[in-house]
C-alpha cells in the first residue's frame, strides 16, 4: 500500500494532465463567483472553497472555512490544501485520493452538460483543533469549464456529517442533481472488469448516445446481439442500467 506522503503526489501528478490555454479561461468571472459563494457560506454556515485546476491550488476559502473544525484562517491559508490533507484520517487518505482521480476520470468522460449536472459527495474523517476526528460530508461540483469544455474550477462545500459513527467507512457517491439519481461510487463487489472487445465497443457507443438499432446498423450485427452484449456488460459491471455501466467503466479507465 502507498504511504500517505506519496498518495497526494500521485493525485497531483494526475492533475498535471490538465493543461490550459490562457485564452480559454477568464479569471474576471472569479470575483463575482466569490461574492455569491461567500453569501452562500454566511447563510448556510458551510465551509466553501474553490479549487483551480490551472493553478493546482485552492484560490478561495470562505471566511468561516475551517471554523467547523476549530481552525483559524491564519493556520491554513498559507499551506492551502496541504493543511487539510494532513488532517484527514490516515486510514482514509488512500481511498479519498483514488476516488478523487476516479471522479475526475468520470467527469472527463461526460459531455459538458453532464459535467455541470453532477456532483460528487464524500463522507470521511478529519482531525479537529481538539485533536479529535470528526466525520465530514463534502460536496464537489464543477463551477466553471474552460472554453473547450475542460474542467477548470471545482466548488467544494463542507459540513459536519450527521453520521458520527467512528467505524463508518469512507462513503462516496455521484449525484445527478437535475434528475435526483444517486450512483454509489464504489464498484459493486460482484463486478468483473474482463469485458470482451465487443462488449467494450458497444459500451463506448452507448456512452456516445447510440441506441441499440443504431449500434446494430453501425456494427452490422442484429439488434438481439447488441442487446445480449448490453445485458452481459451490465451483469459484469454490477450496473442497474447503461448509465451506471458507463460510470463504472469510466472510473476504471475501461473507456479510455
Amino acid at each position: 500500500m502507498m504511504e500517505p506522503s506519496s498518495i497526494y503526489e500521485v493525485f497531483f501528478k494526475f492533475l498535471m494532465q490538465y493543461q490550459f490555454d490562457e485564452k480559454n479561461i477568464d479569471y474576471s468571472v472569479i470575483p463575482k463567483q466569490i461574492k455569491s459563494l461567500q453569501t452562500l457560506s454566511d447563510v448556510s454556515n458551510s465551509g466553501v472553497s474553490i479549487f483551480d485546476l490551472n493553478k493546482k491550488q485552492i484560490i478561495f476559502f470562505s471566511s468561516n472555512y475551517g471554523k467547523l473544525l476549530g481552525y483559524h484562517p491564519t493556520e491554513f491559508q498559507e499551506l492551502n490544501h496541504q493543511f487539510f490533507d494532513s488532517k484527514i484520517h490516515p486510514e482514509e487518505k488512500l481511498q479519498l485520493a483514488l476516488n478523487g482521480i476516479s471522479i475526475l476520470k468520470i467527469f472527463n468522460a461526460f459531455s459538458s452538460d453532464e459535467k455541470l449536472n453532477h456532483k460528487a459527495i464524500y463522507e470521511y474523517r478529519m482531525l479537529n483543533s481538539d485533536n479529535k476526528y470528526v466525520r465530514l460530508v463534502e460536496q464537489y461540483q464543477i463551477l466553471e469549464l474552460d472554453k473547450i469544455g475542460q474542467i477548470w474550477l471545482m466548488l467544494s462545500i463542507v459540513d459536519i456529517s450527521p453520521n458520527q459513527e467512528e467505524n463508518s467507512p469512507v462513503k462516496s457517491q455521484l449525484l445527478n442533481f437535475r434528475t435526483g439519481n444517486f450512483i454509489p461510487f464504489e464498484m459493486p463487489q460482484k463486478a468483473e472488469l474482463d469485458l470482451t472487445k465487443r462488449e467494450l465497443e458497444i459500451l463506448k457507443l452507448v456512452k456516445q448516445g447510440y441506441l441499440s438499432k443504431e449500434i446494430s446498423d453501425k456494427l452490422s450485427i442484429s439488434v438481439h446481439t447488441v442487446n445480449t452484449h448490453r445485458q452481459r456488460f451490465l451483469e459484469k459491471l454490477g450496473a442497474n442500467n447503461s448509465f451506471e455501466a458507463v460510470i463504472f467503466a469510466s472510473k476504471y479507465g475501461l473507456l479510455e
